[in-house]
């Protein structure tokens, strides 16, 4: 069995109750299980005959009635050895985690596949997000599947149409407001309070990050049981780098992993209260008031996650890293140019910090490597072809003009 637990006063929560954060100290809350009897429910020769996925995992997943599962086949993402990117940043052992593989293009279809069986199992009547895109998308999808409704709050400025388009088509009520996504979080926030028949499912929600967790458990069955020494993750709103965290720890606490990598959490420079806090020891962030990056899906400047990525980097004694949209869009080019995978500008995040990481010493060039691409290209189509674009050269219908484009 399974409770909620309060990350700083310990205050314990029943599953059976809605809770998002501690009534008591008003902190974060974490799922935390009967380990001794998890140990004895896990068959391995069940285990490993089941598909890759999410729920390959479901004993180590908080769902009661299995019967409400809803899932649209996520989980089970590609990871790839990036031989070519290897020998451009000069590490020896690389690895890409495609999360753009997904059914909504994003790693959120992991945490959403058991928070929406989780508002099947609370009985609720709607469900609802603020969101910078991935979100939106992904929870409009599985509410959709679930056959309930749906409603996601999205800030001003720019959405990527990507995203945008997949809310829009699978038909949740969206409302945009005036402010940024902070200020949509605390609506949706406020509202799930007043209204207990409408269920969270921001990263805020603990059972929303299990399921990211899985990531986790597939790296590690991917790379026969190998555990990576740095695992690289872009960090917005911060819960999925906790998430990955708490998966590797949980796998160490039932003796099937024998050590826990290091956590690497990477921000954009108009975005990064979390990775400022780390780089100069300090224990708590300063909110940024009006974030500001190319990479929306991390655009974020008070992440409610933030003790939890903090503790995560901590506990591993991993590190953050701090990039420039240049920078992101250059690792962007280079992952698709030499590897052929098409990622969003938050996704390359990952990439464009395991370059200064290595620069910088913090990642020896000889360890095992896995750097986590959160969402797939086509969710922002519209930044690389107006900012790396240009490539494209016009000419008459002629043979003789064509070949001397080609000579040149």
């Amino acid at each position: 069995m399974f409770y909620l637990e309060c990350i700083n006063c310990n205050e314990k929560y029943s599953h059976l109750d809605i809770v998002y954060t501690c009534k008591k100290c008003g902190d974060l809350l974490t799922v935390v299980y009967d380990y001794d009897e998890l140990s004895q429910k896990i068959n391995f020769s069940k285990w490993k005959k089941r598909v890759l996925s999410v729920w390959r995992y479901k004993e180590l997943l908080p769902i009661i009635d299995v019967s409400k599962v809803v899932s649209l086949g996520e989980g089970g993402t590609g990871l790839y050895r990036c031989a070519r990117l290897e020998k451009e940043i000069g590490v020896k052992k690389l690895y890409l985690k495609n999360e753009g593989e997904n059914p909504t293009g994003s790693f959120k279809d992991r945490g959403m596949t058991v928070g929406i069986t989780k508002a099947l199992e609370y009985g609720v009547k709607a469900v609802v997000c603020a969101s910078t895109g991935n979100t939106s998308a992904s929870l409009s999808a599985y509410a959709a599947k679930a056959g309930i409704k749906c409603i996601v709050v999205i800030p001003a400025g720019k959405i990527a149409y990507g995203k945008l388009a997949q809310a829009i088509v699978y038909d949740a009520k969206i409302i945009q407001i005036s402010g940024n996504f902070d200020d949509a979080l605390k609506m949706v926030f406020k509202l799930s309070l007043e209204r207990g028949d409408i269920y969270l499912l921001n990263s805020v929600n603990p059972y929303r990050l299990e399921g990211q967790k899985t990531l986790a458990f597939e790296v590690v069955d991917q790379l026969k049981g190998l555990i990576p020494d740095n695992v690289i993750v872009p960090v917005g709103n911060a819960g999925n780098i906790s998430a990955i965290w708490k998966g590797f720890f949980e796998l160490k606490k039932l003796n099937l992993a024998e050590k826990l990598p290091k956590m690497f959490g990477v921000q954009a420079e108009g975005a990064a209260p979390i990775a400022k806090a780390v780089k100069n020891g300090e224990e708590t962030i300063k909110p940024i008031l009006n974030p500001e990056t190319i990479a929306t899906a991390i655009r974020i400047g008070s992440p409610v996650n933030w003790k939890k990525a903090i503790n995560a980097i901590k506990q591993s004694n991993g590190g953050a890293e701090i990039v420039t949209d240049a920078e992101i869009l250059e690792a962007q080019r280079k992952l698709a140019k030499l590897e052929g995978l098409f990622v969003e500008p938050a996704s390359a995040a990952s990439i464009a910090g395991l370059k200064k990481l290595v620069e910088n010493g913090r990642i020896s060039r000889d360890e095992t490597i896995v750097c986590v691409a959160t969402g797939h290209g086509l969710k922002d189509p519209d930044t690389p072809v107006k900012l790396l674009g240009g490539k494209t050269v016009k000419i008459n219908v002629s043979f003789e003009e064509f070949k001397k484009i080609l000579e040149r």
